[in-house]
């Protein structure tokens, strides 16, 4: 038995409680996690934004100890550190053999498995193919990856979503190059790897957008230059700083059609808008010919920061052990399992940086 985080149904509160694990089958692998970020996606999962089989264990950013494995697992043993990788490719769907591993159209079968049952025998779900809100889970192996050199596990489990993420909208889809203005909306653990990630390319000025103003300080620690409360002149106020022309890169970390409509008129002509933001599907954003063609910017949405988590995480890790990466400053609260619907509740009040949930 191990106590897990059980959403038992769309828009009903999570369950603290003990669930029993399966000893892993061939091609899995049981974790022991030492730590999972608590990610705006969890809580999409829990309002229905986002939709997976329910009863469910959520929980997608986690990092742990290999305890067993299954019949056929060779690239970990028990003992090893691994990070979850809740998106993993199967290397033959076309997005895959196209090299666009972060499309796959493979990457969440496992949502639809048994993962684990409550102690009346109630079949669960993994939420996110980890179900990493446990003190232990079983996944298939090739949601895990072995965890980089040197760097604590409870920090490395922000490298499973919310870095590999920001990193990659900024590296991978905006494409940002030295030299070129950035605006970031939402200082979240996405928006605050993204203002990391606009730094390390270089990028200057860099401006933080959110609705909270206690988010200033950790924007400016993460590298932002420039810090704009969000309001009816956030487009006007980031011109005023990109030279009266807008920014080059626009991330939006939110998913607001507001935020994303506001990220858009913020960019420059020719422009870039990356959109990473979760929104539902009454989230209408709306333009018209002329300016599409006018403005001639470019709106992207982005999956995963369209990384390749197994090229990626050596990259992170060199930048981490440089310093030019700090997963530790993201950190604004380390919580027990308990402490996740806290945790829910500050991240709709825009509070805080990424909660993680220490074991």
């Amino acid at each position: 038995m191990v106590r897990a985080a059980v959403l038992p149904a769309v828009g009903s509160p999570l369950e603290i409680t003990e669930i029993v694990l399966p000893e892993p089958g061939p091609g899995q692998v049981r974790v022991r996690l030492a730590a999972a970020g608590v990610c705006h996606s969890d809580l999409s999962l829990t309002n229905g934004t986002m939709r997976v089989p329910v009863p469910a264990v959520l929980g997608h950013e986690g990092a742990g100890t290999v305890v067993s494995v299954g019949e056929g697992v060779t690239h970990v043993a028990p003992g090893d550190g691994v990070v979850l990788n809740w998106a993993p490719s199967c290397g033959a769907c076309h997005h895959c053999g196209i090299g666009e591993v972060w499309l796959c159209a493979n990457a969440l079968t496992g949502v639809g498995a048994v993962h684990a049952r409550t102690a009346d025998g109630t079949e669960l779900h993994p939420g996110l193919n980890v179900a990493a809100f446990a003190e232990e889970t079983v996944v298939a192996a090739n949601c895990v990856l072995p965890a980089p050199e040197g760097i604590p596990l409870t920090e490395a489990a922000l490298l499973g979503c919310a870095v590999l993420t920001g990193y990659g909208a900024v590296h991978h889809n905006a494409r940002v190059r030295a030299g070129e203005s950035v605006a970031v909306f939402g200082v979240g653990g996405v928006g605050l790897a993204a203002l990391q990630s606009a730094r390390i390319a270089g990028a200057g000025p860099i401006v933080a957008v959110d609705v909270s103003p206690a988010k200033e300080e950790l924007a400016r620690a993460a590298g932002a230059t420039d810090f704009v409360l969000a309001s009816d002149t956030t487009a006007k106020d980031i011109r005023a700083l990109t030279g009266g022309r807008g920014a080059d890169v626009a991330i939006e970390c939110v998913g607001r059609a507001a935020t994303i409509r506001t990220a858009w008129d913020s960019t420059r002509r020719g422009g870039r808008t990356t959109v990473v933001g979760i929104g539902g599907k009454d989230q209408q954003v709306t333009f018209h010919a002329l300016e599409i063609f006018h403005f001639a910017r470019t709106l992207s949405g982005c999956v995963y920061g369209n990384t390749d988590p197994a090229r990626d995480l050596p990259v992170l890790a060199e930048h981490i052990r440089a310093g030019r990466l700090d997963l530790g400053s993201m950190v604004s609260d380390r919580i027990t399992l308990d402490g996740i619907p806290a945790a829910f509740d500050a991240m709709l009040a825009g509070k805080g940086g990424r909660s993680v949930v220490v074991f």
